[in-house]
């Protein structure tokens, strides 16, 4: 029987934030940089997101369907391909009608709400859910939390909200002696799989492809075929998970990774017993060897693999308990602007600039922040989380006529927005503040 690769990469970008300063709080409701969400946007799409698609979708037609792959598009990054980039958008749709792709279910928001609200995180769910079915025509079947987080009562509450494989770290402090070359299940609901990102070998190309100091560069197609037919023959996969923006964002063009991407699948097809599959035709294919105990959360960043990246100091904990103590008021606010905004506001990455840890990870930090220090960016967010406390406060519970009101102009004014259209419809459900139940009976279906 013929092993596998499964390629997965996550499409992200989040809605920056324009300096806000103290005294702009009650004065401006202006939060977002709208001119470098854009010009990052144009630039990514120029140097990753075009090319890469089309390379894709070239490797699709030449070797059918002996090549798959998996993505998961964050929320934030369909609303700005919608504003900014919309062949970005067309693009993924050619490689979703191929039938070769795989799109995955995650918080609509790329937040950790569920770290602090489960009701809001399986709202999120819901919504992404949604907005991949009206995008791409695919029901998702697999899920992955915001940056692979993942631990036993998380995959526990995926499992009841109808999915049947997530995806995760295969973290050393968890994996121990064993190896991330197998399907594990949940510890709690064994019915879900748990697929298991194998880190040294997604690194080697999302991180050291460039990195002509390390003893093992150039990276070639026929080199990394040697490293994966190098493995224990009993080893049944190998999970392949990293930033789409690794081609041509991360690594240049210039270093040739285009070029590695173009030659990889026919090496593996013709010099491997390795075939690709989807999360999806893993989980038909691969059985558990075992369930995989997580009692504390894991993701994929840094090298404590852990949730250390985005809260756990002072400035962080801070910001995200402002943030999420709006909740409750959330639920009674009629306008889906001020919805999207909270959800903007949710993106992990503002948490991620908050960040202190200088030491082991510092150089990555530095590469993604926009700000000049960590406490710059708290401040920055806590003016906008201040005024847009205020804005909920003024907004919470209008009168049933202007409810209607409210969201009928929203309606009209972005009737040609797949994603307005379903933030539409999650907002007019928040106002319902019905408890959200995930039990197996009436979880959602993805059938």
């Amino acid at each position: 029987m013929k092993r596998t690769i499964c390629f997965y990469f996550q499409v992200h970008q989040p809605f920056r934030l324009r300096r806000y300063r103290f005294f702009d709080i009650g004065e401006s409701h202006f939060y977002f940089d709208d001119f470098a969400n854009r010009s990052i946007m144009r630039k990514v799409a120029d140097r990753c997101y075009l090319p890469m698609n089309k390379l894709l979708l070239d490797l699709i037609s030449e070797h059918g369907n002996n090549f798959k792959i998996a993505f998961s598009i964050t929320g934030s990054a369909l609303r700005q391909f919608e504003l900014y980039a919309p062949e970005v958008l067309e693009s993924f749709k050619r490689l979703a009608a191929t039938g070769c792709v795989e799109f995955l279910t995650e918080t609509c928001a790329h937040s950790l709400s569920i770290m602090k609200d489960e009701n809001e995180f399986i709202r999120q769910v819901e919504l992404h859910r949604t907005l991949t079915e009206q995008y791409f025509g695919l029901k998702p079947t697999t899920f992955r939390l915001t940056e692979l987080v993942y631990d036993d009562l998380i995959g526990s509450l995926v499992e009841k909200l109808g999915y049947k494989t997530i995806l995760t770290e295969g973290a050393r402090h968890i994996l121990g002696w064993k190896s991330p070359n197998f399907v594990y299940a949940n510890v709690i609901n064994p019915k879900l799989k748990v697929l298991l990102r194998n880190f040294r070998l997604s690194d080697d190309i999302s991180f050291r492809f460039s990195d002509r100091e390390w003893a093992e560069w150039p990276v070639t197609a026929d080199k990394f075929v040697g490293w994966i037919n190098a493995l224990r023959p009993d080893e049944e996969i190998v999970n392949l998970f990293m930033d789409y923006e690794t081609f041509g964002e991360h690594q240049a063009a210039s270093t040739g990774i285009f070029d590695f991407m173009k030659v990889l699948p026919g090496k593996v097809l013709a010099e491997s017993d390795f075939e690709f599959l989807t999360p999806a035709e893993v989980h038909d294919k691969h059985q558990p060897i075992a369930a995989i105990h997580v009692p504390h959360p894991i993701s994929w960043a840094d090298e404590e693999r852990d949730l250390s990246a985005w809260l756990g100091n002072e400035l962080q904990d801070d910001a995200f308990d402002s943030l999420y103590a709006l909740s409750d008021k959330i639920g009674k606010i009629s306008d889906p602007e001020l919805v999207d905004i909270w959800l903007k506001l949710q993106n992990s990455d503002h948490f991620y600039y908050m960040c202190t840890k200088w030491f082991s990870d510092g150089h990555v930090h530095k590469y993604f922040n926009p700000y000049q220090s960590p406490y710059d960016a708290y401040i920055n967010y806590m003016n906008v989380l201040s005024d847009f406390t205020e804005l909920v406060n003024e907004h919470a519970e209008p009168d049933e006529a202007a409810q209607k009101k409210i969201l009928d102009a929203f309606r009209e004014k972005n009737k040609n927005s797949p994603y307005s259209v379903a933030l539409t419809e999650a907002t007019s459900k928040r106002k319902k503040a019905e408890p959200v139940s995930c039990t197996a009976d009436n979880a959602p279906s993805t059938t």
